[in-house]
């Protein structure tokens, strides 16, 4: 997959210092996968969900929320929101 963009997980490392190592990993795996589909995605990560048009990804036991929109014909995913828990519970990353 092509991940785009590295910049708004760093960003958010730079306040979730906790959230490192976890980002980093999604973001390695991430760049290696050729995910065709949800099911794809669910094999490396179990717990990711979809509500449309995004998917929602459990970061750091589920203390943060990496929202994305993939696109699985050409292999591109774009990183939209990194939020906490209460951010994400607000609901205003949907609109």
């Amino acid at each position: 997959m092509h991940v785009i963009t590295r910049r708004k997980l760093l960003e958010f490392v730079a306040a979730h210092t906790d959230a490192e190592a976890a980002l980093d990993t999604w973001y390695r795996v991430s760049r290696r996968a050729t995910w065709q589909n949800l099911a794809d995605v669910k094999e490396t990560y179990p717990h990711a969900d979809y509500v449309a048009p995004y998917t929602v990804f459990n970061i750091r036991g589920n203390n943060y929320r990496l929202i994305v929109e993939i696109f699985y014909d050409d292999q591109t995913l774009l990183v939209r929101h990194v939020l906490t828990h209460e951010e994400y519970d607000e609901g205003r990353w949907k609109k």
